[in-house]
């Protein structure tokens, strides 16, 4: 058993956990953060996706104890405290999700494309390459590429 402690959406978590216990497990099972999806285990669906000192990580790769000092932003630390964070509403707005399985994954990479991009013009063919690693099994990706698009517009990036 090692103790971890880790900043989970600007709160410091103290934690004993095996060394084998992943990240999703941690925030999961330990945190009750269950915003963070398990999908397949094997890091193809995007399902689990986490900002880790603010970038985009799959957490179902990724072992609690490697968190250790680390920044984790689950989907639960995006909300602004009046309401939706701008990604979340546009993903509702552009009708981005179905079952909503994927979503909050999606949303995580979404605030990544647009962080990354913030400097420079966003298009749907950087988008759609960039959420090659997500998975959705219910949508047809326009809506989810739609809402990128929109929610990163709101956030101040300069859009095609």
């Amino acid at each position: 058993m090692t103790t971890i402690s880790v900043t989970v959406n600007g709160t410091v978590h103290k934690a004993t956990v095996e060394a084998r216990t992943l990240l999703v497990e941690f925030l999961r099972q330990q945190l009750n953060l269950t915003g963070t999806h398990v999908g397949c285990d094997t890091s193809q669906c995007g399902a689990c996706t986490i900002h880790l000192n603010g970038r985009p990580v799959k957490s179902c790769t990724m072992l609690a104890v490697q968190a250790d000092g680390q920044a984790v932003t689950t989907i639960e630390g995006v909300a602004k405290d009046d309401g939706m964070h701008p990604m979340q509403a546009a993903f509702k707005e552009c009708h981005g999700l179905q079952c909503g399985f994927c979503t909050p994954g999606m949303v995580m990479t979404a605030l990544g494309i647009a962080e990354r991009h913030k400097t420079d013009q966003l298009d749907e063919t950087t988008v759609r390459h960039e959420l090659e690693g997500n998975l959705c099994r219910c949508t047809g990706y326009q809506g989810i590429v739609n809402a990128v698009l929109l929610g990163a517009k709101n956030m101040g990036v300069k859009v095609a």
